[in-house]
């Protein structure tokens, strides 16, 4: 549980962070983008309503409930199933990458009744034109590493 709740706060620490930043230092809710090593990485501002790019997005504030309640959910029952798991360290970390990365977005939904998106990246002559956030690499990372780690012989 120690790993789970280092790496947790550690994402989420990260996650906030970078928001304050874009949001309070660089003031990109007014500015809209910034260049950062273009055209590979730039900050673009998006309040995301839905989940990953926007999708199952509404201006309902039942929909804001109902996406806190499910991070909340899914963040649980990832504790709870690699706590009941013989899975190695790495999946501990991993469950607290995604763990911290959920709770960042749910922040944000609490905080802003949206989350904060602002990268974005594009490469190869391809314009991306989603942006996402710190929180979305951990959660992703946290997915993956579950995969790749976590004992699935037993679930809760």
């Amino acid at each position: 549980m120690k790993l789970i709740t280092i790496f947790a706060v550690l994402a989420l620490a990260l996650d906030q962070g970078s928001k304050i930043f874009v949001l309070k230092s660089l003031e990109l809710a007014n500015r809209g983008w910034v260049e950062v090593f273009p055209p590979y990485l730039n900050f673009q501002m998006a309040w995301n309503r839905g989940v990953n790019f926007g999708l199952f997005g509404s201006d309902t504030d039942i929909m804001r409930w109902v996406l806190i309640a499910l991070g909340l959910v899914i963040s649980a029952w990832v504790i709870i199933w690699v706590r009941r798991s013989q899975s190695r360290a790495l999946a501990f970390v991993s469950a607290g990458l995604l763990v911290g990365g959920a709770v960042g977005n749910i922040i944000d939904r609490l905080v802003y009744g949206a989350v904060v998106d602002f990268l974005n990246m594009s490469c190869c002559g391809i314009n991306n034109p989603y942006s996402f956030n710190v929180a979305d690499i951990f959660v992703f990372a946290g997915a993956f590493g579950l995969v790749l780690f976590a004992d699935t012989n037993k679930t809760p």
